[in-house]
């Protein structure tokens, strides 16, 4: 007996509730369930988190917890590790759910903590890249405790610029210019 699981569309997906704690991304209509976060990782994004405090108010900083609407076969609802929003979108979101739609602005600045295994590499590098950029996101940060670099991504044209950093080297940053961090302040202290 085959078992056919019906595709979402956005809407029900917004509106889905299994009554569980489980994040799930929205990917090509079809529910995936996100994994628990390691405890390095969660470090890692609220050490950046901690950071960009310094140069944003709190209100245009999102850690975990705000979805947004990118495309692709069908339409895709991502979550990142930490978004920095411009005031346009948070006017936008106006206190509703904390849902970036596809009529909102882009966020100014992405950051994704790669969780170990090929298939969180995969989509980190590959598909969230590609749809970050086809969203019109400035900048795409992948934070990769695994391989113990930051690669720091610049929409140029319409496609990613792309600058590793790792040890000793300072990150360099259009959304924060005056950042003073080197990729082993970020990854050292949480491994």
């Amino acid at each position: 007996m085959t078992t056919v699981i019906k595709k979402l569309t956005l809407e029900e997906y917004l509106a889905y509730d299994d009554g569980t704690d489980t994040r799930y991304e929205l990917v090509d209509g079809n529910l995936v369930e996100m994994p628990p976060e390691t405890d390095s990782n969660n470090l890692i994004s609220l050490y950046l988190l901690s950071e960009f405090l310094k140069f944003v108010p709190i209100q245009l900083i999102r850690h975990k917890d705000t979805e947004i609407v990118v495309t692709g076969n069908r339409t895709r609802v991502r979550l990142p590790d930490i978004m920095v929003l411009t005031e346009e979108l948070f006017a936008a979101l106006g206190g509703k759910r904390a849902t970036i739609t596809q009529d909102m602005p882009s966020p100014a600045l992405v950051v994704e903590v790669v969780s170990p295994g090929k298939v969180n590499e995969d989509r980190d590098y590959r598909y969230k890249r590609s749809e970050y950029a086809a969203r019109g996101i400035p900048e795409y940060w992948i934070v990769d405790p695994s391989h113990k670099k930051i690669t720091v991504l610049t929409l140029v044209d319409g496609l990613y610029e792309e600058a590793i950093f790792q040890g000793s080297a300072r990150l360099t940053s259009t959304t924060f210019p005056n950042l003073k961090l080197t990729a082993a302040q970020v990854l050292g202290n949480f491994m």
